[in-house]
């Protein structure tokens, strides 16, 4: 199974825009699996969004699932 991770902001800056992660069945895995990858982004606060949906919980992912990490916004 392969997951689309899109990043934005300064977590794209670290991460790259796009990443096609393997074997994340979850979002606590596949945040797991990136803070591995990019150390940087522990320290980073950010939003997590499957699906165009925020999450707070861990959730399941699938093949065609998409993830976002959105980092802290703020309107004006």
């Amino acid at each position: 199974m392969e997951i689309t991770v899109l990043s934005f902001g300064q977590i794209a800056d670290l991460t790259g825009p796009t990443l096609e992660i393997r074997d994340a069945s979850d979002t606590d895995t596949l945040e797991a699996l990136l803070r591995q990858r990019f150390p940087g982004l522990g320290g980073m606060s950010y939003v997590v969004a499957v699906d165009k949906k925020t999450i707070r919980e861990n959730t399941p992912l699938h093949s065609s699932s998409v993830v976002a990490l959105l980092p802290p916004f703020s309107g004006g």
